[in-house]
């Protein structure tokens, strides 16, 4: 009788237990002590902002809850060390960590959806643990942290994702398809490595300061596409098609020798190639027909072609440092009719050769090739100067482009 008794309690006990185990809401739970952490492992769900105080313990176990409708920040914190929940799965709001420079341990295995992460000024957070993998957000953006990598966030698409100065970063993959805005990698580790082998569909994307760069499933860059003071050797996107309404561009590269764009048909604004002092040749583009702003070409150059080339709306320049006079005749062909060409470029064409300042912009140098043509763009048509030194690669390209205009 007893026995039967002591089960009834024990029972009751659970399922009384059981069914405090609910949705807790505030406008903001605040914490900053273990107590305070303590007090909301009762709750299934949090309905509210979760803020971590600045003047924080060590050590926060937010263990209970498994989702916050509301945002999770540390802003402005230098005590907390470690910051770990076995249950949180889900964050709808923003997942933020700001200056929070002793933060070593952020350990939240079952996170797998936020809406959105930003992770900045992180000095001591060389490790992600998040075991089963965040596959979820609207926006990415991780900068000035101690990661070594970025295993964890693993999404299949995105809105923005910003990766910028991680100096030990040297190995981004991810199984990312689409990324509906903008993609930013620069500053990062010297070596940084950049695999995104299930990329078919982006907005923009501006990398910088990689050593390796891999989108082979590309098809579509809806905007534009710039490549800026890499180290890579080659750059090959085999099934792009199209860049629908923005740029195409690489500069400042000191490394690259081969540019391939083997199925692009269709640039919707400019192409620039300017100071990428180890490319000899641009034959890489056999199919490109439609650019709807201008073409700038500077370097040290043996051979251009563009075989498909039919229709340029803005400026056609080309300069190099060696003899390109073939290549200039040829392209002549399709400069604007005063200039006795077909017409299919719409804006000046100038070519020019054994320019020693072609890497920067210029076009002096022997020439039989200009005209006077419309010379409306609606793209960059200039060059930048020198190779940007990787230290001072946090400003954004947009910065950059600047001296394009």
């Amino acid at each position: 009788m007893f026995s039967k008794l002591a089960v009834s309690a024990l029972a009751a006990a659970t399922l009384a237990s059981a069914s405090s185990k609910s949705a807790c809401t505030s406008s903001t739970f605040t914490i900053g002590t273990a107590a305070e952490a303590t007090a909301i492992a009762s709750c299934d769900t949090l309905k509210g902002d979760v803020l971590i105080s600045t003047n924080s313990d060590n050590t926060l176990d937010l263990s209970g809850p498994t989702a916050i409708y509301g945002d999770l920040t540390v802003k402005n914190n230098g005590a907390l060390i470690t910051l770990q929940s076995t249950s949180l799965a889900s964050i709808s709001g923003a997942f933020t960590l700001n200056n929070v420079t002793l933060l070593s341990t952020l350990n939240l295995p079952a996170l797998t959806s936020a809406g959105s992460i930003s992770f900045q000024s992180l000095p001591a957070l060389n490790e992600l643990t998040f075991t089963t993998g965040v596959s979820s957000a609207d926006s990415v953006i991780v900068s000035d942290t101690f990661l070594g990598t970025l295993d964890g966030i693993d999404l299949d698409s995105v809105g923005t994702m910003d990766i910028n100065n991680n100096r030990r970063l040297t190995k981004f993959d991810s199984s990312l398809k689409n990324l509906s805005s903008n993609l930013n990698i620069q500053a990062n580790g010297a070596e940084l490595s950049v695999s995104l082998p299930n990329l078919s569909w982006i907005a923009n994307m501006t990398i910088a300061n990689v050593t390796e760069f891999s989108t082979p499933s590309l098809e579509v860059v809806n905007g534009s596409a710039r490549f800026d003071s890499n180290y890579f050797t080659t750059f090959s996107a085999p099934n792009l098609t199209k860049a629908d309404s923005g740029d195409i561009s690489f500069i400042n590269n000191p490394d690259l020798t081969n540019i391939t764009f083997p199925a692009l048909k269709n640039i919707g604004g400019g192409l620039t190639i300017v100071n990428n002092t180890a490319l000899e040749e641009i034959s890489g583009f056999p199919k490109l027909s439609t650019v709807g702003g201008a073409i700038k070409l500077g370097g040290n150059f043996s051979l251009v072609e563009f075989p498909a080339l039919s229709d340029v709306k803005g400026t056609f320049t080309l300069s190099s440092t060696g003899d390109i006079s073939d290549s200039c005749t040829t392209l002549k062909k399709d400069a604007p009719g005063s200039d006795g060409g077909n017409g299919d470029i719409q804006g000046k064409f100038t070519c020019t050769w054994n320019n020693p300042k072609a890497n920067t912009g210029s076009t002096k140098g022997d020439s039989s090739s200009s005209s006077s043509g419309d010379s409306s763009s609606n793209s960059s048509s200039a060059a930048v100067n020198v190779h940007v030194n990787s230290a001072v690669m946090g400003l954004s390209f947009v910065g950059l482009l600047a001296q394009l205009l």
